[in-house]
């Protein structure tokens, strides 16, 4: 039978929680305390507040029609990052898992984008996507293909973004996926192929359910990434054309920071809409689709 804890056993279990308590305390609680506190009041131009205004800011956001859009362009954004990226991963986990000469080189080659920050990526892919001397429009030039404007076309600029964003995505993915095929029971992949199955029926009805646990995770943090996606889109397109690329994040660091904006009351507001949207998101995920997660 266990001991009880002494009173000596609580103070030292408390002084090594401080530490941690502090960090998120600094950094977690109290920023989001002030993004309330400030979401319910008004700021002058130098960025001060000025007063309660109550929910002024909230029925602002709402009824104005660029904040709509900056929720579809999230949701857009969010929709077009996360899918693609587990199922290429995917993909590329299932085909590294043959026994092919050099697999080893294309595993490292397949991660290697986890490696690079998004600034250095999105700065790689800026020069990619150069509409006067980058590599895409070069390569299409010789299929008589006239140059795609990537970041300034409204209708593409999303797209591009998009696209890197995947890629950047996709070295995180591929390593948790290839970490979850190498665990595999083998009794259990024996004991299928014992049964008679192979190839895509294998895959599909033995492999793919042993991964929901890995593949839940990732729609859940890719989730919760893409919707606090900044840098890419602060590189590469700036929030434009047209605020085609401007997210929430983005429009966020808009009216808080940029060009001299110092409306923070609205800023916060956003923020309190980013908080809520990702707790409900997060909460319908873990609601619906952990019950197809299967935990051996």
């Amino acid at each position: 039978m266990n001991a009880k804890p002494t009173l000596r056993d609580r103070w030292v279990a408390l002084a090594y929680l401080v530490p941690a308590l502090v960090v998120f305390g600094v950094f977690i609680f109290w920023p989001l305390v002030k993004s309330i506190q400030l979401s319910v009041q008004g700021t002058d131009i130098l960025g001060n507040p000025s007063g309660f205004v109550g929910f002024v800011n909230y029925s602002r956001l709402f009824s104005d029609p660029d904040f709509l859009q900056v929720l579809w362009v999230t949701f857009a954004f969010t929709v077009l990052t996360v899918i693609p990226s587990i199922a290429i991963a995917l993909l590329i986990a299932l085909l590294l898992q043959s026994r092919i000469r050099g697999v080893r080189f294309f595993r490292t080659a397949f991660a290697l984008p986890f490696a690079f920050s998004v600034a250095t990526a999105s700065v790689i892919f800026g020069v990619l996507f150069n509409p006067a001397s980058g590599v895409l429009n070069g390569l299409l030039s010789y299929i008589g293909v006239d140059k795609v404007q990537w970041l300034t076309n409204p209708d593409l600029a999303l797209w591009s973004v998009s696209g890197a964003t995947v890629w950047m995505q996709i070295g995180y993915n591929l390593l948790v996926l290839s970490a979850g095929l190498g665990a595999l029971p083998d009794d259990i992949l024996e004991a299928a192929r014992l049964d008679g199955a192979s190839g895509l029926r294998l895959q599909r009805s033995i492999v793919m359910p042993l991964l929901t646990p890995q593949l839940f995770f990732l729609v859940v943090v890719g989730t919760i990434h893409a919707l606090q996606s900044f840098g890419q889109i602060k590189i590469l397109t700036v929030g434009g054309p047209e605020g085609r690329t401007t997210t929430l994040v983005y429009s966020i660091y808009e009216q808080a920071f940029a060009n001299n904006n110092s409306n923070y009351g609205y800023a916060s507001a956003q923020a309190m809409v980013l908080l809520v949207v990702v707790l409900i998101i997060t909460a319908l995920q873990f609601g619906v689709l952990e019950r197809k997660v299967f935990y051996r």
